[in-house]
């Protein structure tokens, strides 16, 4: 598929700059390592089946959405679909119309959330949340943008059919399959956000320069994604990638750092979760902040939990305000 004939302009609110906003932190591991459940192939979308699971994510998210409402920050509330398409799906049984029922099932999940959350001036959108066809660490199988853009078509249609605000496409590993995410957003009209995993070398996991791999989607995509994150890497992984420079370091507005120094290949390996020094992350990430002048989401991946985002959040606030 071709990419449209010129991008939809999209405004959303943590684009302002006048306010901090909240995501979740490592929504899987807190649930296999803090709740001891199982999460087959790591997906969370199957609790949705049950009042057991919708009782658990609940409690999760509204953890969050506390701190949200304390620190006066606008949130953005995940689905939890990251690994609800076709690959990962087909192995846990689901075909195209229940990938498509529980991508719109997730989203009015999100938004009863959002309806039942105490009134405040803080802002919630309903984010939907789209993965890498293989895995998020390590581009198997990379995907070519056109190819990219028809597989992940339907769960962002799906999103947009059911009211979501925005998607984000999480752990992206390449920038074919960023590309086609941000397409398919495109032509579905929301807006896109793309998230890259980053190596403790602070590149891609195919081994593409952040920097390079942000101006070749901007340039395939006309400029289409609303702002790019960096997620699934500790602070100390991207620092210096951060130091060297380049304008698009202007077009980072989110942060979901790992909890855990290692490496993807040790976490991998590990049977014990790492949750490393919540106040030691918040502080690392605080100190990037002279770095990138557009960020305003604070958010956690893997080994994160209300601690860490919460520290991060402080610290992040504590550096703006110096």
């Amino acid at each position: 598929m071709a990419a449209s004939k010129g991008p939809m302009i999209h405004s959303l609110p943590q684009l302002a700059g006048d306010r901090m906003f909240l995501a979740d932190g490592g929504l899987e591991t807190t649930l296999v390592f803090h709740h001891g459940m199982e999460l087959r192939d790591f997906a969370a979308f199957p609790l949705l089946g049950t009042d057991a699971g919708r009782a658990v994510l609940q409690e999760y998210f509204r953890g969050y959405l506390a701190i949200a409402r304390d620190l006066d920050a606008g949130f953005l509330l995940d689905t939890v679909t990251w690994r609800a398409n076709p690959h990962w799906g087909a192995r846990l049984g689901y075909d195209a119309a229940a990938l498509d029922r529980v991508n719109r099932a997730s989203v009015a999940f999100a938004g009863a959330l959002r309806d039942a959350a105490p009134e405040g001036p803080f802002p919630i959108l309903v984010n939907g949340v789209v993965g890498p066809r293989g895995d998020g660490y390590a581009p198997a199988a990379a995907m070519p943008a056109g190819e990219a853009q028809a597989y992940h078509a339907a769960q962002v249609g799906a999103f947009a059919a059911a009211g979501a605000d925005m998607v984000s496409a999480i752990t992206m590993t390449h920038a074919g399959e960023a590309i086609g995410v941000a397409r398919a957003a495109d032509a579905a009209g929301l807006p896109a956000v793309i998230s890259f995993t980053l190596e403790t070398d602070g590149r891609l996991p195919d081994g593409q320069a952040l920097g390079d791999a942000i101006e070749q989607v901007d340039a395939e995509t006309l400029g289409s994604v609303a702002y790019y994150m960096i997620n699934c890497a500790h602070p100390s992984h991207f620092a210096a990638t951060l130091a060297s420079g380049g304008d698009w370091r202007e077009r980072i507005a989110g942060l979901r750092p790992n909890a855990s120094a290692r490496s993807h290949a040790e976490l991998d390996a590990a049977t014990e979760l790492d949750e490393g020094d919540p106040a030691g992350l918040g502080a690392e990430g605080a100190a990037l902040r002279p770095l990138l002048p557009s960020v305003t989401v604070i958010g956690g991946c893997c080994g994160t939990d209300e601690r860490h985002v919460a520290a991060a959040a402080a610290g992040w606030a504590a550096a703006a305000a110096a």
